[in-house]
């Protein structure tokens, strides 16, 4: 009888710790099984377009239901506008094993697809002015491997129309670019073919380095009545340092997006950088559910440009901006945000 008792009493032990391994399993499985994302973000330098850029591309990833912190974990890293920094960077993300690369402006976007490309990692990319130039898309905007994203091509035609309106007797405009920067390349060689339309000579200034705008400023503000910037990722960085020369010659400096305009540029006709992001995390929301391949989705071109103006930077220089032209700007500023 106790024998018995005892061997009943060990099935039911045996039982209930299968009972438990089994279910130990199952969650284990279900954990396993759960969409969780690693994305490493390299960011080719800190300014506000490009910071802009960010915060919407995670507003984007959240509104598909990618989180971070709940099923999201993001690597942030900047190259503070240098090429060797963003390579360095888009190296220890392939090493890292990430599920995707963001890369946020053009030259971390080639930088990542030359480390990626091997990989199968998809990199998304965003602030890329021409992704053609930049040897991250085919002519009819197909992708050339794992890599699509958004650009945020200028508005030039617009800008210059902006200018002239502004500025009736100007004849001559300023554009300090990177010579190494295919987006600023590109945006140069658009401004050289259109500007004669609208009345204008236009004189450029090559740069190379952060520490070369100072004085490249310097040189171009002795030879034009205005200047206009570019998203140029080398020259936005030292943006602070043309608008204080500027000033100090009393000639107004246009920007290419509004939080140029928010520190200093007279006025721009230029993107939402929130949105541009947020477009682009729509769309690597989409490559990381499997619902396409970044090779499947050409990028997309956001093409609505915004006029922003800043009175007080117009009261300083003394220039008078038309009512209906103030009245039709997306946002004015009537003071001058210090970085």
């Amino acid at each position: 009888m106790k024998k018995r008792m005892l061997a009943v009493v060990l099935g039911m032990v045996m039982t209930v710790s299968l009972m438990a391994g089994c279910g130990a399993k199952e969650g284990s499985n279900a954990k396993e099984e759960a969409d969780t994302y690693t994305i490493g973000i390299s960011q080719f330098a800190e300014h506000g377009s490009l910071d802009n850029c960010r915060e919407g591309f995670l507003n984007g990833l959240a509104e598909a239901g990618i989180v971070e912190g709940e099923n999201l974990t993001v690597e942030y890293k900047n190259a503070a506008a240098d090429m060797g920094t963003a390579s360095q960077i888009s190296s220890s993300f392939v090493s890292d094993k990430m599920d995707m690369i963001c890369a946020i402006a053009t030259p971390s976007a080639q930088a990542a697809y030359n480390a990626a490309m091997d990989e199968e990692i998809p990199v998304i990319f965003t602030a890329v002015t021409d992704p053609v130039a930049a040897e991250l898309a085919a002519k009819d905007g197909t992708p050339v491997g794992e890599v699509t994203g958004t650009s945020d091509k200028l508005p030039v035609e617009a800008q210059l129309e902006m200018i002239r309106e502004i500025l009736p007797d100007a004849k001559t405009i300023g554009i300090i670019y990177t010579t190494s920067e295919a987006n600023s390349v590109s945006a140069i060689a658009e401004y050289e073919e259109k500007v004669g339309d609208y009345g204008f000579e236009l004189v450029t200034k090559g740069v190379t380095a952060v520490s070369e705008v100072g004085l490249a400023a310097e040189d171009l503000l002795t030879k034009v009545d205005c200047i206009t910037n570019l998203t140029d990722n080398t020259v936005v960085s030292a943006l602070a340092t043309v608008l204080d020369k500027a000033n100090a010659a009393n000639i107004p400096v246009f920007g290419s997006e509004i939080e140029q305009v928010k520190i200093g540029c007279l006025a721009a006709e230029g993107l939402d950088y929130v949105a541009l992001g947020r477009k682009t995390g729509e769309m690597a929301a989409k490559v990381l559910k499997g619902e396409a391949k970044a090779s499947e989705l050409s990028f997309e071109l956001i093409t609505e440009a915004g006029l922003y103006i800043n009175t007080k930077v117009a009261e300083n220089l003394n220039i008078t901006i038309k009512q209906d032209l103030v009245n039709s700007a997306v946002e004015t500023y009537d003071t001058i945000v210090e970085e």
